[in-house]
């Protein structure tokens, strides 16, 4: 679990980062206030498809784990019961009959 909550992390880290330097960048470009504008607009564009893309991934990658996480449930439930019929069976077969008392 904690190597998820790292990618997460760096995820979040990784768009931040990428940002903060892209709008850096275009303030301190020498640029006329209008191209600067057509510049960030396309840098926010793209910044957006890659967010989606990110984010989609991480869905899906999220969405595996679950679904993986389910099919292991379910292989330890159907364990579980398995070994509890196998105990109830063996506790039956170990168990005295009762006696039947003479009339």
């Amino acid at each position: 679990m904690s190597s998820k909550d790292e990618f997460g992390a760096f995820v979040i880290g990784f768009v931040v980062g990428g940002l903060t330097g892209s709008v850096l960048a275009l303030l301190f470009a020498p640029q006329s206030g209008e191209e600067t504008r057509t510049v960030i607009r396309e840098r926010a564009i793209e910044l957006s498809d890659k967010a989606s893309s990110t984010a989609t991934e991480v869905y899906s990658k999220a969405e595996d784990a679950a679904n993986e996480a389910v099919h292991r449930a379910e292989a330890l439930l159907n364990e579980a019961k398995t070994k509890a019929k196998e105990i109830a069976s063996r506790k039956k077969a170990d168990a005295p009959a009762e006696e039947i008392p003479a009339a």
